[in-house]
């Protein structure tokens, strides 16, 4: 009978710690933009950054009930890429996207890519992510992203794409 109990306990002390653990996790959102140039040759990368974007982690954290010293992991969960501008572009000009996250004091690290972007694209692009803790990046004022592209194809005017991100942050409960 103990040992029913006992396997009762923990059971209820499994699920609930699954249950509080979701009390400390969430998603941050961050938008930016970047700018292709007509400029630029066929099959030779080029790179182009974005401005850099202000993380606001301090009050993105107290708004969800902890601060910076308790978030264990920061993880890109997506990155999108839409077309804005001129209307009628679409990503079947590039051959690859690689992203790159860089904030003050810390190596540039990898952080989604495409490879083979197929002719028949549309304007709006997923990325496949690259599993890394980008917590420290995160918890930093700001980052900036460099965006590497190879193109398949001349382009005769600018194409503007905004580059829109979400993350997920997982962080300790009451510091345990």
């Amino acid at each position: 009978m103990n040992k029913i109990i006992a396997l009762f306990v923990l059971v209820l002390l499994f699920s609930n710690c699954k249950k509080v653990d979701e009390f400390t996790q969430f998603n941050l959102a961050y938008k930016s933009e970047v700018t292709v140039s007509p400029a630029g040759g066929l099959n030779l990368p080029f790179d182009i950054f974005t401005p850099d974007m202000e993380t606001n982690s301090e009050s993105e954290f107290a708004v969800n009930d902890t601060n910076k010293d308790l978030v264990e992991e920061i993880l890109l969960e997506r990155l999108d890429m839409k077309i804005t501008s001129p209307d009628d572009q679409r990503f079947d000009f590039l051959e690859s996207i690689s992203v790159f996250m860089e904030a003050e004091g810390l190596s540039e690290i990898k952080i989604a890519e495409i490879t083979d972007i197929p002719d028949n694209v549309g304007a709006d692009i997923s990325l496949t992510t690259v599993e890394n803790n980008l917590a420290e990046y995160i918890k930093k004022d700001a980052f900036n992203l460099r965006v590497n592209i190879i193109s398949d194809k001349t382009i005769n005017r600018e194409v503007k794409i905004e580059v829109d991100s979400e993350f997920f942050v997982d962080a300790k409960i009451l510091g345990i």
